[in-house]
């Protein structure tokens, strides 16, 4: 299914030349193979299998006069291309049967010679119950599971992730994560159909709607490199054919003793691959029902990694429905002038606020009032420096657990750093990061296309805090719904209700106490950045704050 174009024709592609063994045609400085030999042992063979072990394995060795490389046809509807001339390949069609296997030696500019030999052999593999989990018993369709964590992420082999290799241990995608990012929209939309055919074959083909995410390290077949995973036009048009295989790992050394895979390989003909390309056609199954599956595959180029994917019968929906529905505290904002002083007091001051921002807060009415159903925080630049304010529910609304929902439109000047997020109650007692933060909505300076959240705790802060960003092409110009789903065993932050950061929160994490809420509008600073030399003023416009539990 890859569209290759091997570059080996030039003046010969008018000119088809295909020769037996015994020819020797020559053209100029070109020759074809001659001499061309092939001969096949069946793995397992002896006096009581005497057409192999039922493995399907067979060992194959070619050899011609100036061949540089061979091409084997297997009958089975899968061929690979060996420089050596030797290739083991697995028959897995169940039951004694005869494939006549055809190589192809390969000369200089493209000339080939061929032969064949005809081999039987016995495979004993077969899974029945995968096959109707993946055809539904005629055909069926799957998606990206992308409302899922780890829909796709990467993990080591045993031999250096030797205490994590049976999960995505280096980088777990967040829910709808690859879904929203110009660079990865394509991944989100792939229709990946198996079929079963009457007489019991198994084929696959990919629709990618004309575009394939591939990994940054595996663009060189689309001759680009975008220096990143990249979305690029390619065709996966065609039929492959899915052979089915045991398994070659040893599960048995994982320690987790509730992790026991299927042990079932699909092997896709055609270099057919699953939605995200790592050069690779073999995906070991590690879970599959009738509805949801779950893979892995080994990066072609860089085998000590693995590919996890899962994938769902149905599109992935990005609604989602709160656990907590009681509204128990809330601020509409509808009372013209200062802010409500039983619900918001301020810190005020100067000082970098340990992230080199350059504003000083205040109370003042031209930073921040209460006006046409708004709250405005209004940074401005006077006297040198920029002003602007910071308001907070500390030891006036602390709560644990719940929904914080605030609807806001951010500023959109260059160097202004909006946050809404929240700070643990016992942070005089405390300090940070040991008394946790979570950050519903933050936004850099420089880039106001994206919205991120984050979580920092002890182990897990500043630079190496939980984070994760979504793209929010009209934060500036349009209001949008940040949010947090806060409960004893995960966080999500969301944007307009889709969640693009997940975190497992446990009984030793800082977020099981008491949080107070943080508005405010910092200016440049290690997100602010470089502030505009023209800035004036801008604001943060909140509509309502709640909170629900």
């Amino acid at each position: 299914m890859k569209t290759i174009k091997y570059n080996m024709i030039f003046f010969l592609s008018v000119l088809l030349l295909f020769s037996c063994q015994e020819d020797d045609v020559t053209i100029g400085g070109i020759i074809a193979p001659t001499n061309v030999t092939l001969e096949a042992t069946v793995v397992g063979v002896d006096e009581a299998n005497p057409n192999g072990d039922g493995s399907g394995f067979v060992t194959l060795k070619a050899n011609a006069t100036n061949a540089i490389s061979y091409k084997f046809d297997f009958g089975d509807g899968i061929s690979e291309v060996s420089p050596s001339g030797e290739i083991t390949h697995r028959f897995s069609v169940v039951g004694v049967n005869t494939f006549t296997v055809v190589v192809n030696a390969i000369g200089t500019g493209g000339l080939s010679s061929s032969t064949s030999v005809d081999v039987e052999v016995f495979s004993s593999f077969d899974d029945p119950e995968v096959k109707q989990f993946l055809t539904g018993g005629s055909t069926r369709t799957w998606y990206l599971a992308a409302s899922e964590v780890a829909h796709l992420g990467v993990g080591g082999n045993a031999d250096i992730a030797p205490d994590a290799f049976w999960f995505p241990s280096f980088f777990a995608a967040q829910p709808f994560e690859k879904c929203g990012i110009e660079i990865s929209n394509c991944l989100c939309d792939d229709e990946l159909i198996f079929t079963l055919t009457a007489d019991g074959q198994l084929t696959y083909q990919l629709n990618n709607n004309s575009g394939t995410f591939f990994n940054a390290s595996h663009q060189d077949i689309v001759g680009q490199n975008a220096g990143e995973d990249a979305c690029f036009e390619f065709d996966t048009s065609g039929t492959s054919i899915v052979s089915l295989a045991p398994t070659s790992i040893d599960w048995e050394t994982v320690p987790d003793p509730d992790f026991r895979p299927r042990g079932t390989v699909m092997n896709f003909s055609n270099d057919a691959f699953m939605g995200y390309y790592v050069s690779s056609s073999s995906y070991e199954i590690l879970e599959i029902s009738d509805t949801e599956m779950y893979v892995r595959t080994q990066d072609g180029l860089s085998p000590e990694l693995y590919w996890y994917h899962k994938f769902q019968t149905s599109p992935a929906e990005d609604s989602f429905q709160s656990v907590f529905t009681n509204l128990v505290w809330s601020d509409e904002f509808n009372d013209d002038g200062a802010p409500d002083a039983t619900k918001w007091g301020y810190d005020l001051g100067a000082g970098g606020w340990g992230n080199q921002e350059l504003q000083t807060y205040t109370n003042d009415s031209k930073n921040v009032i209460v006006e046409d159903g708004l709250l405005k925080i209004t940074a401005i630049a006077e006297n040198g420096g920029y002003t602007s304010a910071r308001l907070k529910s500390e030891n006036l609304s602390e709560f644990t657990y719940g929904r914080v929902e605030v609807r806001a439109k951010l500023p959109a000047a260059q160097g202004t750093w909006p946050a809404i997020w929240m700070l643990g109650a016992n942070f005089d007692e405390v300090g940070w990061p040991n008394c946790g933060e979570i950050d519903i909505m933050e936004q850099t300076g420089q880039d106001k296309s994206k919205t991120s959240g984050a979580l920092h705790q002890p182990d897990a802060f500043a630079g190496n805090a939980f984070t994760n960003e979504i793209a929010n092409e009209t934060s500036t110009t349009e209001f949008h719904n940040y949010s947090v789903e806060w409960t004893t065993d995960e966080i999500k932050i969301l944007v307009d209700d889709t969640v693009f950061l997940t975190y497992a929160n446990t009984d030793s994490t800082p977020f099981n106490l008491d949080f107070f809420m943080i508005l405010n509008v910092a200016m440049g600073g290690t997100l602010g950045g470089t502030v505009d030399p023209s800035f004036v003023q801008d604001s943060m416009e909140i509509d309502y704050v709640r909170v629900y539990q």
